[in-house]
């Protein structure tokens, strides 16, 4: 039996957000925003879901005068994730 995909790294936005902040420190919501090409509604929405299932971490600061959010992964989001990519694999092998 195929293992189950977690639901909430099954959306696009909130994979890529997640791949993005398991390969650096942090990233702010511009670098985010750039790099996922999601509408700033529509990414804050998702990064806070991705909060409320303590996946990630969103501090809310200033850079200068402008507001600043910056997003972390945590230790419950990466091992989510390296879940979901094994359960990824599994789907990849069995459909060899």
């Amino acid at each position: 039996m195929l293992p189950k995909l977690d639901p909430l790294l099954h959306s696009e936005l909130r994979l890529a957000i997640m791949s993005i902040l398991a390969g650096v420190e942090s990233a702010d919501f511009t670098f985010l925003k750039e790099q996922t090409g999601a509408t700033s509604g529509n990414l804050s929405v998702q990064i806070d879901k991705l909060t409320t299932a303590q996946y990630i971490t969103a501090e809310k600061g200033f850079k200068g005068k402008l507001p600043c959010t910056t997003c972390k992964i945590t230790q419950t989001g990466q091992e989510a994730f390296a879940r979901y990519v094994d359960a990824l694999q599994a789907y990849l092998v069995t459909s060899k």
